[in-house]
């Protein structure tokens, strides 16, 4: 078995993380989170990416999740492994080894990044713009009224990696919490799930599609 990794932008640092902490050297292949905004466009990326990687690499290891519908619907001539998360939020709140898709709390929005220039609640509108020109035309308010209205609350995601109890951290993610209103506040997470993808620890928590089959969104779910 020969494996290669292909993940979100948005997780890149995280699996680079557990490759220098288990010693992993499997190529990685990433997919520009921008794209995350229209499903059916990342799908194309991704499938894409995977195509170009060359046919020696048997086994592709998938550093996202389910993302809105990138997998529904699809096969590939190669084993894939998924974790069976919705995206990539629940990926990182897994802390134990239960399989439970959404571990997000309704109305709670997620930080997890390493920077906090690179924090979700602002890249919500500029991926949207870029992923979509038409967006950018939509009134800004307007905009982030469609976004943010349904959250009251923002947790930033300990996950080890991101310095997230550091004051420049805080005072940055209290700042996006204010400008959407929510209260601020912290959740447990980890790279748990990630290590045990990349080292071949495929429980129920992962999905393994051999080659033909069909992934759909029961495969998830």
């Amino acid at each position: 078995m020969k494996k290669a990794i292909v993940t979100c932008s948005s997780l890149q640092e995280f699996v680079e993380a557990v490759q220098d902490r288990t010693g992993g050297t499997d190529p990685v292949y990433t997919v520009d989170r921008q794209y995350h905004v229209e499903p059916e466009q990342m799908k194309q990326r991704v499938r894409s990416c995977i195509e170009q990687i060359p046919a020696e690499y048997d086994t592709i290891l998938i550093a996202m999740g389910f993302c809105g519908g990138v997998w529904d619907h699809v096969a590939f001539d190669r084993r894939i492994v998924i974790p069976r998360v919705d995206d990539c939020v629940s990926l990182l709140l897994q802390t134990d080894d239960r399989y439970i898709p959404n571990r997000k709390e309704p109305g709670h929005l997620y930080l997890y990044e390493t920077r906090p220039e690179d924090f979700s609640a602002l890249h919500l509108m500029r991926d949207a713009s870029a992923a979509d020109p038409e967006l950018a035309g939509v009134g800004r308010e307007l905009l982030f009224h469609m976004w943010f209205d349904n959250y009251r609350h923002m947790d930033i995601i300990d996950t080890g990696l991101n310095d997230c109890y550091a004051e420049s951290y805080v005072q940055a993610a209290q700042d996006n919490a204010d400008q959407i209103g929510a209260a601020l506040d912290y959740v447990q997470g980890s790279l748990r799930m990630l290590e045990k993808l990349l080292t071949g620890v495929w429980d129920e928590q992962f999905l393994v599609a051999e080659p033909g089959h069909v992934i759909v969104h029961g495969d998830f779910f």
